[in-house]
């Protein structure tokens, strides 16, 4: 337990993380369409996920939406063919991920860079290809799977409110887990073998346990938004899985800033404002999202959140820290 506690004080900066978190997109809900700011929310916790593995283990992966996608899909079979109980799909949906997950996890954590990358990739479209014409009689496979759920007591997830209380709770979660994960000894470790990983093996730690392990987490918690998606849409269709949504989550990750899970809340939301925005108003919306790619390339290769830590010292007369 102690290689994943954290100090006091380090704790009450969290929960008014949380608080400040949660009070901003309370606030969106105000401004934005509820629908809007429930997909925010959803694609946010994705981002998440995927700014461990990406941001503090430094692992680029093409194949992070399998596991949402998996999650989706678990979830919507088991409200058809289990239970309507939102709950259990829900947890169908993160188990199933989980144990994906550390199957594929042996084989994908023992590559880097590049091969990581194609090899997450290849897993992805494996993935996307049973729920489109593999497995077509159990998924329906364009046409799609209908779902429906029922409500659990006074909790009515039909009811939009509802959904969206409950999604920003496991949003929550989510940051209050990896935030204490990543301030602890364990998220040191991480760091450090994202930095160097033979020194790090020198010192006598098992660095593939404990990059499995991060991989592991990082794709069980990519379940939890996809199945999320299932209850909240009541359909899913090979779209939540297709490979090039890898590339949204990516672009998320460079808007806000990798390896803060600030920056993955802060892209996420500004890539869905962006997305939806855009496409309401200008037919080829992506252009624009190509050219901002190259802005942020050359000019803010931090992140949102990276160039506001560089600019705040600045401000107040102090040098900026380096990283």
């Amino acid at each position: 337990m102690d290689f994943i506690s954290i100090a006091p004080y380090k704790r009450g900066i969290i929960f008014r993380d949380l608080a400040l978190i949660g009070g901003a997109f309370v606030l969106l809900a105000f401004f934005l369409r509820l629908n809007w700011v429930i997909d925010f929310t959803i694609f946010a916790i994705l981002v998440l996920s995927y700014d461990l593995l990406y941001g503090y283990m430094g692992r680029l992966s093409f194949g992070h939406v399998l596991y949402y996608g998996i999650g989706a899909y678990t979830a919507s079979l088991f409200l058809v063919h289990v239970s309507p109980n939102p709950f259990g799909a829900i947890a169908a949906g993160i188990a199933v991920g989980a144990v994906v997950a550390s199957v594929i996890g042996f084989i994908v954590v023992q590559t880097e860079g590049a091969p990581f990358a194609l090899v997450n990739l290849a897993f992805n479209q494996i993935g996307y290809w049973l729920a489109a014409s593999g497995l077509q009689q159990i998924t329906r496979g364009e046409d799609g799977l209908p779902s429906s759920v029922a409500a659990v007591g006074f909790l009515d997830f039909n009811d939009k409110p509802t959904v969206f209380v409950f999604a920003l709770l496991c949003m929550l979660a989510v940051f209050f887990l990896l935030k204490t994960f990543t301030l602890s000894p364990y998220g040191v470790l991480v760091r450090s073998m994202k930095e160097n990983d033979d020194r790090v093996q020198f010192l006598g730690y098992d660095t593939f346990r404990y990059q499995w392990l991060t991989f592991v987490l990082s794709s069980t918690l990519a379940a939890l938004p996809g199945a999320l998606y299932a209850i909240f849409y009541g359909f899913v269709a090979p779209t939540v899985i297709i490979p090039f949504g890898n590339i949204e989550v990516i672009f998320a990750i460079l808007i806000g800033g990798a390896g803060n899970l600030y920056g993955a809340l802060v892209g996420a939301v500004a890539f869905k404002l962006i997305s939806n925005i855009l496409a309401t108003t200008i037919t080829r919306w992506e252009m624009f999202l190509g050219a901002l790619l190259l802005v942020l390339v050359f000019k803010f290769r931090r992140g949102l959140t990276g160039y506001v830590a560089d600019f705040l010292p600045r401000f107040r007369g102090k040098p900026a820290t380096e990283g």
